[in-house]
Order: C-alpha cells, then sequence, then structure tokens
C-alpha cells in the first residue's frame, strides 16, 4: 500500500494543473494563503459562496468588518450556508435557523434542546484583509504568517481587480516575456526582447533585454504569483506594479487578483489614477465581456483585430491562453529559447512537489525587491544581472 502510494505521488511530480482535494499541486498550493475576494466588494453583514481548487466555501464580512471563511453547507440538512444571514459576526442557516460563530462552532439551534449545538462544528479557516484584498488559508494545520509587501504601504495609490479566465491557472503562470509583441501588438511592429531567466528568492526572475539595450525585469513567486514594475510613460509619469495572484477555480478556470500599485502621493496623481481605473472598470462593466468576446473570436466568427478599438490585454490574454484548450497540452510543445522563464519556473514546481511527497524540506520563498527597478539605477542593475544571467 505504501509503494503504492509512493509511485501514484511520484507520478504526480510533474502535475501541476490539478488542484482538487487530494491531489499533489493541491495539497501544495493549500500551503500558501490565497487571495479570494476584492474586500470592497465584500458588503458588510453579507455571505458570499466562494470557489477555489475544486472546494466550495462561505465568504462572509460580520458586523464587527472581520471577514470570515466556513464550509459551505450546514451540518444539519446540507443546505448551501451563503443563503443565510450574518447576524453580529456569526451565520444563521436560511433552512433552520441553525447558527455558526466564526470559528465553525454551532451556537444556537432554535428547533433542538441546548446541548446538541455544542456538539456540532463545521471546518473554518484563516482570512485576512491585506492590501484591499482578503486572504484565505486553507491548508492543514496552522497558518504560516501572512506574507507582507512593505514596500505598498507606503502611501502610493493601491487600485485592486479581479477577473474569472475560462483555462487552467499555469497557463496564465506560464505567459512568457515575449508574447506581449504579439498578442498586445494590435498589429503594430513591436520589438522582441532576448529573455534570460534564473531562480530567485520568491522564484523566478526574467531579464528581457530589447534591442535598444534596455532590460525589463519580471518576477514570478511561488506558487503562482506574477510581478511587473512599469516604468513612466506618455500615459503616466509615476512607476507602477501589477502584482497577480493566480487561484485556481476548479481546473478549467481561475481568478486573477490583479494589484496595481502607483507611486502617487500628490493629490493630482492620485486623482487622475482613480479616474482612470474607475472608467475602465465601468468600460468594462457596461460595455463588453472579455470572456465572450474571446469566446467569438476563438469560435472564428470575429477576429482579434475586429475589436482592437475597444478590447484592453485581458480579450487579447484570454484568446491566447484559452486557445490552447483548457487546460494545455504540454505532451506536444517544443519549447525555445524564448521560453527560458517557462522552463525555470516547471522546474522549481516538479522540485517543490517530488520534495512535498517525499515529506523533505521545502523552500522558503520570500519576495526580493533586488531585481524590480523603481529608478535609472535599478534598470542598469538589471542590465548587469542579464549579462550574468546570459553568460
Amino acid at each position: 500500500m505504501v509503494e503504492t502510494q509512493r509511485r501514484a505521488a511520484a507520478a504526480d511530480w510533474k502535475d501541476f494543473v490539478h488542484t482538487g482535494p487530494g491531489t499533489l499541486a493541491g495539497r501544495y498550493m493549500r500551503r500558501f494563503w490565497q487571495p479570494v475576494y476584492l474586500a470592497e466588494d465584500l458588503s458588510p453583514e453579507r455571505a458570499v459562496p466562494i470557489r477555489i481548487m475544486s472546494e466550495d466555501f462561505t465568504l462572509y464580512r460580520g458586523e464587527s468588518g472581520a471577514s470570515h471563511v466556513l464550509a459551505f453547507r450546514c451540518a444539519h440538512r446540507g443546505t448551501q450556508l451563503s443563503t443565510g444571514w450574518v447576524e453580529g459576526d456569526n451565520i444563521r442557516c436560511f433552512y433552520h435557523g441553525w447558527m455558526y460563530g466564526p470559528d465553525g462552532q454551532c451556537v444556537q439551534q432554535p428547533a433542538e434542546p441546548e446541548p446538541f449545538a455544542q456538539k456540532v462544528r463545521i471546518r473554518s479557516y484563516p482570512a485576512q484583509e491585506y492590501l484591499g484584498l482578503i486572504f484565505v488559508y486553507l491548508g492543514e494545520g496552522e497558518a504560516p504568517p501572512l506574507p507582507r509587501y512593505p514596500q505598498y504601504e507606503q502611501g502610493g495609490l493601491v487600485l485592486n481587480q479581479k477577473y474569472l479566465r475560462g483555462c487552467n491557472y499555469f497557463q496564465n503562470l506560464e505567459n512568457d516575456p515575449v508574447h506581449g509583441a504579439f498578442v498586445h501588438a494590435r498589429g503594430r511592429k513591436r520589438p522582441i526582447p532576448v529573455v534570460t531567466a534564473q531562480e530567485s528568492a520568491w522564484g523566478v526572475t526574467a531579464y528581457s533585454k530589447y534591442p535598444d539595450g534596455s532590460v525589463r525585469a519580471t518576477q514570478w513567486g511561488l506558487p503562482a504569483i506574477h510581478l511587473v514594475t512599469t516604468p513612466p510613460s506618455t500615459r503616466s509619469n509615476l512607476w507602477r506594479d501589477a502584482m497577480s495572484w493566480f487561484v485556481p477555480v476548479d481546473d478549467h478556470s481561475h481568478i486573477d487578483i490583479r494589484m496595481h500599485y502607483v507611486r502617487a502621493t500628490d493629490e493630482e496623481s492620485r486623482r487622475t489614477h482613480l479616474e482612470r481605473h474607475a472608467a475602465r472598470e465601468a468600460f468594462a462593466d457596461e460595455t463588453y465581456d472579455p470572456a465572450k468576446m474571446a469566446q467569438v473570436v476563438l469560435s472564428g466568427k470575429m477576429h482579434i483585430s475586429e475589436f482592437f478599438d475597444k478590447a484592453d490585454q485581458l480579450i487579447e490574454d484570454d484568446v491566447a491562453q484559452i486557445g490552447q484548450g483548457l487546460i494545455a497540452d504540454r505532451s506536444s510543445e517544443r519549447l525555445g529559447r524564448s521560453d527560458a522563464n517557462v522552463i525555470v519556473l516547471r522546474k522549481l514546481w516538479e522540485q517543490e512537489l517530488r520534495a512535498f511527497a517525499e515529506g523533505q524540506p521545502l523552500k522558503a520563498w520570500q519576495f526580493s525587491e533586488e531585481t524590480m527597478p523603481r529608478d535609472d539605477g535599478g534598470l542598469r542593475r538589471n542590465q548587469e544581472a542579464a549579462a550574468a544571467a546570459s553568460g
């Protein structure tokens, strides 16, 4: 029996895509805090159902303002708990009024004698709000400390967004620096970088060297985080960071929870970026659905070029990534030099899953700002690091 389990675990070392309960990658992913909701979208005294890694949960905000995550169903007759009422920091089931505290303990059963409630408890999960996002820990045992990013606590502007993409999360995680020269070019000729990549303290750092000599650094944090810093441009005179967490809903879809950080400290800059963010969100809500537009393109009814006047990067990435299939078939790929970050990322994932399956120590991944440019000095350091990585 033990030998059979060992062989099964070994076979899963390269299975990054399946994250349901009991899977090797799913158990590994559950060891990390995952953002599951935008804090501003969870109204006070409201409960909502959420689905993460093929499991359903109940998320609600109590009267105290704290967010809580419990099991999906009431222990009594199994009805969906999010259909009930939030009372204080407890939640009452819609069906027969059983009430649960934030720790999952049943505290009231209106139609039952009092001692019965003390014997009933459902699963609860640690939840914390940070940078406008609601994080939850879905793993076993005591939760590790929630990772912090002090550089985003310095008074700049934090703007968050969340969207659903209809394909496996690992396809988004493997998005490479070269794709921008084609997927986001919109008919324009864009320079193609030479990409090098190496393991970092956080996961993977890729350096994209362009024909003009400039170098752009991109970081991937394990298990499934992406960070890119954008220098000032004609659209914005400020440095901007975009950090994305790719969180599986199930094996065929995932949410991209993205935090945009703008180093805006003066009121005019803050107002400008807030207005731009609000306009973009309103346009997305009222004018188009990126997922539906992507399906129109993938079905052959229209070409992506017909959306250039209204589409943004969401639909373009939808077309590229969903175009790989719900779960990409990696067995037939032909990877090249430009796939440097993909190759290093898969190697690290396989390394970690192998160690996890065998009960070996895992690497303590820690975010590092060393490679991220913040000024010309940072860009210069990236050039030196790119040369070292390619040498």
